[in-house]
């Protein structure tokens, strides 16, 4: 599978495509045998893999894809260091199937598209540092055990 290597390649393909999703997880191949995720409150199996949307809503104007696309990976990318190290993102299509407890996509007929490159969450990463706003990742662990992206 190819990779995604900047955030600005990124940004080019939402520009060129609807229905992209990012996943953060071992991958495809460990992904596609049962395309579907588990709830890790409940143990509940979901209907689907849980992803991020990057589809832009329309009350994001005219605004930056570049920002929307940081945005979205830096959501999620304390993953790594609460599931397992080897949990990467990656880009992907598919049809949804309903939504998972947190409201996130559940999608199924997955097509795979790329890794996204650890450079790119980097990027974004640099990116949300640069926005007046205060963002943070969606990081539910205790707050003592909170690792943030660097």
């Amino acid at each position: 599978m190819s990779a995604i290597r900047s955030l600005d390649e990124l940004a080019g393909l939402m520009a060129d495509r609807k229905g992209l999703y990012v996943r953060w997880s071992l991958g495809p191949e460990a992904d596609l045998p049962a395309v579907a995720s588990r709830d890790d409150l409940t143990g509940v199996c979901l209907p689907g893999l849980s992803a991020s949307s990057l589809d832009v809503e329309p009350w994001w104007g005219g605004r930056p894809l570049r920002l929307w696309a940081a945005r979205r990976l830096y959501d999620y990318a304390h993953l790594p260091h609460v599931k397992d190290p080897r949990v990467r993102p990656w880009l992907l299509t598919g049809e949804e199937n309903g939504r998972g407890p947190d409201n996130e996509p559940l999608v199924g007929e997955v097509e795979p598209v790329g890794w996204i490159d650890r450079a790119v969450i980097d990027e974004a990463t640099r990116e949300i540092g640069r926005q007046r706003g205060r963002w943070g990742p969606l990081d539910r662990s205790p707050r003592e055990d909170r690792e943030h992206p660097a």
